[in-house]
């Protein structure tokens, strides 16, 4: 039996709210269960040095948790993230760039700021899979300012984790079962049921092809069930 005495095929609660800050051109807070990530997005006319002059926007992210996200307080990331938050925040960024047209975008700029305010595990699925809301609001920002001619938006991209806790193959981990898991995955997937990511590691005992299978079925079912709540909130 799970801790939170969910089915092994059941999530977590889900819940978007789009425009949660006021000043930002796009912005969602995402709730997962205890998970909730809050993330804005910011447009600005320009690009990094490395994208000048080729006529193609860009898209980036940063990841932090605030001190008392967690069960315990961590210190804030003053003068540069650390490593954990650096390899979140690039695998952010990886993901959405696929979901959108850069070179349609203009040489502009989408900077995703995700913040955990509460973490109870699975924040770096939440922070994609909420990015893709304020991504997409950044964008109808653009075009209600003529800044774009068409949305350059593809197809909605979500996150979850998967994994074995006490043997059995699960989905969306809290921080329980994260923290005792056998095997943690997370798995990054379109719309249409492609593969963006796969990051998945074994803790104590190697999992065989049928246990991958398995918790790739898992995967894609919750993250269909995200997607469809993406298109709710955002009327698509």
């Amino acid at each position: 039996m799970r801790p939170s005495g969910r089915t092994p095929d059941t999530m977590r609660p889900v819940s978007f709210e789009r425009g949660f800050s006021k000043f930002a051109e796009g912005s969602c807070l995402l709730k997962i269960g205890e998970t909730h990530m809050l993330v804005t997005a910011t447009v600005e006319d320009r690009v990094p040095p490395f994208m000048k002059g080729k006529g193609s926007g860009w898209l980036t992210a940063e990841y932090s948790m605030l001190p008392r996200s967690g069960r315990q307080r961590n210190q804030r990331d003053l003068m540069k993230p650390n490593g954990r938050s650096m390899e979140i925040q690039r695998l952010i960024g990886r993901a959405l760039r696929t979901a959108i047209d850069l070179e349609k975008l203009g040489e502009r700029t989408i900077t995703l700021d995700c913040d955990a305010i509460q973490a109870d595990g699975g924040t770096r699925c939440a922070a994609i899979t909420a990015g893709y809301v304020a991504a997409y609001d950044a964008v109808r920002w653009m075009l209600s300012k003529r800044m774009l001619k068409e949305n350059v938006m593809r197809e909605p991209i979500a996150a979850i984790s998967v994994g074995v806790y006490r043997n059995i193959e699960v989905l969306d981990l809290d921080y329980d079962e994260d923290s005792n898991a056998g095997t943690d995955m997370n798995i990054v997937m379109t719309a249409s049921q492609k593969f963006v990511e796969i990051q998945g590691t074994a803790e104590a005992t190697p999992f065989g092809v049928d246990v991958l299978g398995k918790l790739l079925k898992l995967g894609q079912k919750g993250i269909l069930e995200l997607v469809e709540g993406q298109k709710e909130v955002l009327e698509i």
